[in-house]
């Protein structure tokens, strides 16, 4: 089993804030009446086309 990163101040609080920014830069292109699409690919079958900011939030690794 592999060990886990602890990380504490300032490096941890920059890391969660670069992460925090990475989503929402992915969903908040879905959202409002302007919103675009998003293209969802996986590792296996067709790509899915979708508007929808759970569905690209829940694809963020």
């Amino acid at each position: 089993m592999a060990a886990k990163e602890v990380r504490f101040s300032d490096d941890a609080r920059q890391r969660m804030f670069k992460g925090a920014n990475v989503l929402a830069n992915a969903v908040k292109a879905t959202l409002g009446p302007k919103g675009r699409n998003a293209v969802l690919e996986k590792s296996y079958g067709a790509p899915t086309i979708t508007k929808d900011g759970v569905s690209v939030a829940k694809e963020i690794e």
